[in-house]
């Protein structure tokens, strides 16, 4: 029997492994929409301890941006600027979420940072972000007046994902 063919399951393995490794060094953006999925119900107690809020359907009964972020997340801090713009851009419809984070440093930050939120909601065991469908802070959605995530961004923002938002915001909806 030929040799060669002793070296055919090896060369198989070498292709799949060399295929994941690919994808595990260039993975996708971390971008991803789902429209017409309905906002959670999950209620969130206010950071400045002044009630509650959801956002099924959204506070003021038009678009709105939703932002979870934490005071020890890199990224949150790195796209805070890009919040700071569209919330001057859209005013009163700029809302966060403190996610697994202590209401103290969340305040330092914000602080620190500029605070560019309508009102900033408290998720300190996670369970709010989980109802979204987070998979990791920094996470951007925008629901519309009818209670609907109609975009849904994972990772900080940039220029064009602002863009992006701010058409989200302004599109007239059926």
């Amino acid at each position: 029997m030929k040799r060669w063919l002793y070296a055919l399951p090896v060369v198989a393995l070498v292709v799949v492994a060399g295929f994941g490794g690919w994808q595990m060094i260039r993975p996708s953006k971390g971008e991803f929409e789902r429209v017409s999925r309905a906002a959670p119900e999950h209620v969130f107690p206010l950071m400045d301890g002044s009630g509650e809020i959801a956002f099924a359907p959204p506070p003021g009964g038009q678009p709105v941006v939703v932002n979870l972020f934490a005071s020890w997340c890199a990224p949150c801090e790195a796209e805070h600027k890009y919040l700071v713009a569209l919330g001057e851009q859209h005013p009163g419809q700029v809302y966060g979420v403190l996610y697994k984070d202590k209401v103290a440093d969340g305040a330092k930050f914000l602080e620190r940072l500029g605070n560019p939120y309508t009102q900033v909601a408290l998720d300190p065991d996670g369970r709010g972000g989980l109802d979204f469908g987070l998979t990791g802070v920094p996470e951007t959605f925008v629901i519309s007046a009818e209670g609907e995530i109609i975009l849904h961004i994972g990772g900080p923002l940039d220029d064009t994902l602002v863009q992006k938002i701010s058409g989200a915001l302004e599109a007239p909806r059926s």
